[in-house]
């Protein structure tokens, strides 16, 4: 829900925290990333990005943030951009403000084009992080009130496929496989229809994806291919394991 408010005295919900970002045409927010080391940078403030925290490959290259043993695991990602390969990994702690996370999905990604102004910024907080919090963007007084709602205590993603999959004329249909992937190496080919996942039928894509968020390990996957039904295991592997 949005809610608009004419400029004027505002008072804010008891409780939360208030952030005094800087402000350029999207707010630039500070907060810290640990793993190997704990680093603190300045970070596009972006509920519109439907990832959890994105790091630029110069900011992890030059800040040697992560463990050596982070295994980095290929997938794609979707913008105003297009399709772009980034690499997806776990860091053991993101800090904004007083909250913390443990164990947050990161994306990384070659920022050809400097969209993050690197060194200026590291990357960007994405709404899977935001969307934990009630969020007051107030720009006349260039501040931020965020405070824990019901979203707060989650679990992350960590569930990896490697599959793109995508609701095209009524059907759920693979587009993307990440070579090498655990979708690939069960056998899905672009084009196949997903029909269920482990035994649901709903043919609800919001539904297939949470089944598959929520299932590490084999999982039964019933296609139809030239017309034809077919039955692949994949094996989905969990993001925050280094092997």
């Amino acid at each position: 829900m949005i809610e608009v408010y004419t400029p004027g005295r505002f008072k804010y919900p008891k409780g939360g925290y208030l952030l005094r970002p800087d402000f350029s045409t999207l707010p630039l927010q500070l907060a810290s990333v640990k793993d190997e080391r704990q680093v603190m940078g300045r970070f596009i403030f972006d509920t519109g990005a439907g990832l959890t925290f994105l790091l630029s490959k110069e900011f992890v290259e030059d800040s040697v943030i992560f463990k050596r043993k982070r295994k980095f695991y290929p997938t794609q990602a979707e913008g105003l951009g297009g399709k772009k390969m980034m690499d997806i990994t776990v860091a053991s702690e993101i800090r904004i403000g007083p909250y913390k996370f443990r164990n947050v999905p990161i994306h990384v990604f070659d920022d050809e084009f400097n969209v993050t102004s690197y060194p200026m910024l590291g990357g960007l907080i994405g709404n899977d992080i935001m969307r934990r919090f009630n969020v007051i963007l107030n720009y006349p007084e260039r501040s931020i009130h965020i405070k824990p709602n019901n979203h707060f205590q989650e679990n992350f993603d960590y569930a990896y496929t490697g599959l793109g999959i995508y609701l095209i004329d009524g059907e759920i249909r693979v587009i993307d496989i990440i070579k090498g992937s655990p979708g690939d190496k069960a056998g899905f080919q672009p084009g196949d229809i997903i029909f269920s996942v482990e035994n649901n039928y709903t043919k609800n894509i919001q539904t297939y994806k949470t089944l598959f968020q929520n299932s590490i390990g084999k999982v039964k996957v019933i296609i139809f291919r030239d017309q034809k039904p077919l039955i692949l295991t994949i094996n989905i592997k969990d993001i925050r394991r280094n092997r």
